[in-house]
C-alpha cells in the first residue's frame, strides 16, 4: 500500500513533530519559559528539523499548515489525513516521553473558550503559514526554506503570547496538554486556513510572473542595444 518514499515522508513527520513538541516541553519546564525563549527554540527546532527532512516531507509538523495548504488545494485529501495523523501522534509521544523522563505529569491548561486566546492563536499561526506558504511559492530551497520556516514559527509564536500560550500548533498543544477545541486547536486551524488561502489567491504566481517580466525585459534590452550596435558599424 505505502512504497518506501511515502512512509519516509509519514515518519519524517512524526519524527519531527515529536522533537518541536520535546524542544517546547523542555523549555517550558526549565524556568525560563517565557515567550522569547520558547519561540527561539521552537523557531530553531523548525529550522534544523526542516533541513533535516524538508526535502522528505516538506517539513510542516503542524495540522493547521497541513489543514491549510488541503483548504488552499496544495496537498491532496489522503497524504492530509495522514500528515495530520502522524502529527498528532508525534504530540502524544512527546508527552509520554517527557512524563517518563521528568517522572511527573503535566496539568492540562486548554480551558474553555476565550475569544483573547482563539484570536491570538488564529493571529500567531496567521504569521507562521504565511510565511512558510510565501517561502514556499518563491520555491526556496535548503538553508533559504529552512530560515524562513523557523523564523515565522518564531514570529508566529511572539504574535500569539500576547493573549496565549504561544502554541499555534494544535499538535505541539496536545503534547504540552493545553488541548482546546475552541482556542488552541480551532484558533490556529482558522489561521492557517485563511494565510493559506489568501497566500494562494493574491500571491501566489506573483514571483513567476515579475521573473518573466524582468527576463522579457532584459530580452528587448539586449535586442536594442544589438541593433543599435549593428546600426552603428554600418
Amino acid at each position: 500500500m505505502f512504497g518506501k518514499k511515502k512512509l519516509a515522508m509519514l515518519v519524517a513527520e512524526l519524527i519531527g513533530t515529536t522533537i518541536l513538541t520535546l524542544v517546547v516541553l523542555s523549555v517550558r519546564s526549565s524556568g525560563i519559559g517565557y515567550s522569547f525563549f520558547v519561540a527561539l527554540a521552537a523557531g530553531l527546532a523548525v529550522m534544523a528539523l526542516t533541513l533535516a527532512v524538508g526535502a522528505t516531507s516538506g517539513a510542516q509538523f503542524n495540522p493547521a499548515l497541513t489543514f491549510g495548504l488541503w483548504t488552499a488545494r496544495k496537498i491532496k485529501t489522503l497524504p492530509a489525513i495522514f500528515y495530520i495523523a502522524m502529527q498528532l501522534l508525534g504530540g502524544a509521544c512527546a508527552y509520554w516521553l517527557y512524563i517518563y523522563l521528568v517522572k511527573n505529569h503535566l496539568q492540562s491548561t486548554g480551558g474553555h473558550y476565550e475569544a483573547r486566546v482563539f484570536l491570538s492563536e488564529a493571529m500567531g499561526t496567521f504569521v507562521f503559514v504565511w510565511g512558510w506558504t510565501a517561502a514556499a511559492a518563491k520555491k526556496f530551497t535548503g538553508l533559504q526554506f529552512a530560515a524562513a520556516a523557523g523564523g515565522a514559527f518564531a514570529l508566529g509564536i511572539i504574535v500569539a503570547a500576547l493573549a496565549s500560550g504561544g502554541i499555534i500548533n494544535p499538535a505541539v498543544a496536545l503534547g504540552t496538554r493545553s488541548w482546546g477545541w475552541s482556542t488552541y486547536v480551532l484558533g490556529p486551524v482558522v489561521g492557517g486556513l485563511v494565510a493559506a488561502n489568501v497566500q494562494s489567491m493574491f500571491f501566489s504566481g506573483t514571483e513567476e510572473a515579475e521573473s518573466t517580466t524582468a527576463v522579457r525585459a532584459s530580452s528587448t534590452t539586449t535586442a536594442t542595444v544589438a541593433k543599435r550596435t549593428t546600426r552603428k558599424k554600418k
